[in-house]
C-alpha cells in the first residue's frame, strides 16, 4: 500500500490533506474516500510512526448523536464497568488483563486493607 501512496514527511504534508484525527477536531469524517498519502514520523531506533491522510475537501460532517445512539454507547459503557464475577458497577472500566474488579482478582488484598 505505501509503494503507491505519496510519503511526507513530519509536519510537511501539503495543505488539503488530514489525519483522522484532524478531521474529527474539525468535525468532519472521511466519508468512505480512500487513503491519498502518508506522513511518517521517524523514531530512534524503531520503524517511523505512520499516519494516514486524507482529502479535507472529499470530508463530510461527522454524524450526530441521536438519543438511540445516545443510550447505546451508555449501555455499553454500563457492560465495560460491570464485574462479571461479583456483578456490581465498579466505578471504573474493568482492565481486560485481569477481566474482573480488583476486588475479586485481588481478594487476600481487601482482607488486610
Amino acid at each position: 500500500m505505501s509503494g503507491t501512496l505519496p510519503i511526507y514527511t513530519w509536519r510537511l504534508a501539503p495543505d488539503g490533506l488530514a489525519t483522522r484525527r484532524q478531521l474529527r477536531a474539525a468535525g468532519l469524517r472521511p466519508g468512505g474516500q480512500d487513503v491519498v498519502a502518508q506522513v511518517e514520523r521517524p523514531r530512534y531506533r524503531r520503524g517511523p510512526l505512520v499516519a494516514y491522510l486524507y482529502r479535507v475537501d472529499l470530508a463530510r460532517p461527522v454524524r450526530p448523536m441521536t438519543p438511540g445512539r445516545w443510550a447505546a454507547l451508555a449501555k455499553a459503557n454500563t457492560a465495560r464497568r460491570t464485574c462479571p464475577s461479583c456483578s456490581r458497577d465498579a466505578g471504573y472500566v474493568i482492565p481486560a488483563s485481569l477481566g474482573m474488579c480488583v476486588t475479586c482478582a485481588y481478594p487476600e488484598d481487601q482482607c488486610a486493607a
